[in-house]
């Protein structure tokens, strides 16, 4: 029994680290966070900046990142402090659940995403899952981000001229840049018939008139550079 308490109580704790621009929500964070076995606040930052400097003295096992910060946001500091510490788990804390502040985080690096209507302990169980390896997703979040992978993917379509064999590519390269049907053969080694011929093809693929369309057709998509 001695042994196994000797055991919790060499336990390091979580140290935190709070980012966050409002600074009674730092400072009550802190007196709560502070009263829950082990976890330990060790900096509070009220900007992006001010966090990444704090990171980089104390390294944190795990930050509590507010989203909306005047300067560098929550989303770029974030970014920026994974870059330096992949390690550290980023528990983001916020009052907003718009599609423009949570995907843009989520795919910036943030392992959970809380909002600030939480309870006391279920920051503190984030933040112990957090060092354990494991996310935790507001319900809202969870439920947004299933819906965004059930929304079936728009294929997109194939430009018109995927449709071309690499000979017909080859003349409309030369149609783009001007050249006549007899130059072309010259240019190809083939005769002007079979130009002829792919032109033709080339035009009801494209779906254009005469020469000159797809010459434009050709300059557009970069085909005849």
């Amino acid at each position: 029994m001695e042994s196994m308490e000797r055991m919790e109580t060499d336990e390091q704790p979580i140290k935190v680290l709070l980012v966050d621009d409002h600074e009674m929500v730092r400072i009550g964070l802190a007196a709560v966070l502070n009263t829950e076995d082990g976890i330990e606040v060790v900096g509070e930052a009220s900007n992006g900046m001010e966090g990444i400097r704090l990171a980089t003295a104390y390294n944190p096992d795990v930050v509590l990142m507010d989203l909306v910060m005047e300067g560098m946001d929550g989303v770029e500091t974030t970014r920026k402090l994974l870059e330096l510490y992949p390690e550290c788990k980023v528990i983001v804390l916020t009052s907003y659940l718009d599609d423009s502040k949570m995907y843009p985080v989520i795919e910036a690096g943030a392992f959970s995403y809380l909002l600030k209507t939480s309870r006391a302990n279920e920051i503190a169980d984030a933040i112990r899952a957090a060092a354990r390896g494991q996310s935790v997703l507001e319900s809202q979040v969870a439920a947004k981000m299933m819906n965004r992978f059930r929304q079936p993917k728009v294929e997109q379509k194939a430009a018109p001229h995927d449709q071309l064999t690499e000979r017909e590519m080859d003349v409309l390269k030369l149609v783009g840049r001007g050249l006549s049907n007899q130059e072309i053969a010259e240019e190809l080694f083939i005769g002007i018939k079979t130009v002829k011929f792919h032109v033709t093809n080339i035009f009801a693929k494209l779906g254009v008139d005469d020469r000159t369309q797809a010459a434009i057709y050709a300059h557009k998509h970069g085909i005849a550079e």
